[in-house]
């Protein structure tokens, strides 16, 4: 009987726990966290056989254009000199980085911040799971996402959805409707003279023409052209080619 009345008695004098609000915040950002990452891991692995949705900037075009130009196609769909171009043009190490091109960020730093060291991977990270913009928050997700795309994704994938997902002019995304729009062709009749002037609207995509090049872009197309050829001979294409 004793013993029942203590049981008792220390029941009724346990104190309710207190709840401490940073800890309960702290806990569940955690786990949103958490699953954040495993749901953009899966998201990733999948990516490699599964094509994309229509991107964040896509979408954002969509609503201020009202439609854009869009369609998917597989890279044995693509002239090869297209894919070599826009290496040629964007990321000439592409073969040989793990995602981030040492040389070429060293030597963004020593020509100062109006050079851009991005490679084709970074870009293709911001475009299909980040959004446009300059911020640190952005840059640091790119620099996290990048080698795990390096890592599950094959080279030839990555320029894939590169090709599919870059801008070519304003609401034209993805190199089919851009070969269309320019040129009234599809992706794999691409002459060589035809993916280098794509290949050279990509940085400024809005304000330069691909039909219509003018004598810088006409210069920058030369010089595209030429190293895309260089690129073939010298191997630096093999990550990606057949």
């Amino acid at each position: 009987m004793a013993k029942r009345k203590t049981a008792r008695k220390g029941r009724r004098s346990r104190k309710p726990r207190r709840l401490h609000p940073l800890r309960w915040i702290w806990r569940w950002s955690s786990r949103a966290v958490l699953a954040l990452v495993v749901v953009a891991v899966l998201a990733i692995i999948a990516h490699r056989v599964v094509n994309p949705p229509r991107t964040f900037y896509m979408r954002q075009e969509t609503s201020r254009l009202g439609s854009i130009e869009h369609v998917w196609v597989p890279m044995s769909g693509i002239a090869p000199v297209m894919a070599r171009s826009v290496v040629a043009a964007e990321d000439a190490n592409f073969c040989a980085h793990w995602g981030f091109d040492m040389a070429a960020i060293r030597t963004a730093i020593a020509e100062g911040a109006g050079r851009g060291a991005s490679t084709i991977t970074q870009q293709t990270v911001k475009n299909v799971y980040l959004w446009h913009g300059r911020s640190w928050i952005r840059k640091a997700l790119e620099a996290l996402i990048t080698p795990l795309v390096e890592t599950v994704w094959p080279k030839r994938r990555i320029l894939e959805v590169y090709l599919n997902v870059a801008e070519f002019d304003e609401g034209v995304f993805g190199v089919e409707a851009a070969a269309w729009h320019y040129f009234r062709v599809t992706p794999d009749a691409l002459t060589a003279e035809q993916a280098a002037r794509l290949a050279a609207v990509l940085p400024n995509p809005k304000e330069r023409s691909a039909a219509r090049p003018g004598p810088r872009l006409a210069r920058r197309a030369a010089m595209i052209r030429d190293g895309a050829a260089t690129i073939r001979r010298d191997g630096r294409a093999a990550c990606f080619e057949d």
